[in-house]
C-alpha cells in the first residue's frame, strides 16, 4: 500500500464549523468541510456534469450539487440521488500540530 503524503489545508483555529476550503491534491480539486468539528474531504467536481460541488448547499453531512440537485455524502463521497449515480472520491483527513490535513495517496 502506498504511503500518504499529508497536505496542509488550514490551521484548525482558522477553519470554523460550517466552513469549507478547496485545494489541489495531485491535480484534483478537493473540497474540505468542517461540519460541527468533524472534517471531510471529497473531490470538488460533480460526477454527473462537472459542476463545482462546494458551490452547493450543505445539508447535514450531504452536499447538494448546485446545477441539477444531485446529492453526495461528505463522509464517503457516495452519490445519494439522481441525476448522479457515480460517487466522487473521498480523502482521509486528520489534525496534526494544529493543522487540518488531507492525504494524497502517492
Amino acid at each position: 500500500m502506498a504511503a500518504a503524503a499529508w497536505i496542509d489545508v488550514a490551521a484548525v483555529a482558522a477553519f470554523p464549523p460550517g466552513s469549507h476550503r478547496t485545494l489541489d491534491v495531485d491535480g484534483t480539486a478537493v473540497a474540505v468541510f468542517n461540519i460541527d468539528g468533524a472534517y471531510y474531504a471529497i473531490a470538488d467536481t460533480c460526477s454527473h456534469e462537472a459542476e463545482t460541488l462546494s458551490d452547493g448547499v450543505v445539508e447535514g453531512r450531504e452536499i447538494v450539487c448546485p446545477r441539477h440537485g444531485a446529492r453526495f455524502s461528505l463522509v464517503t463521497g457516495a452519490a445519494l440521488g439522481p441525476p448522479a449515480y457515480e460517487a466522487v472520491a473521498s480523502f482521509p483527513v486528520r489534525i496534526a500540530d494544529g493543522m487540518v490535513q488531507v492525504a494524497a495517496i502517492s
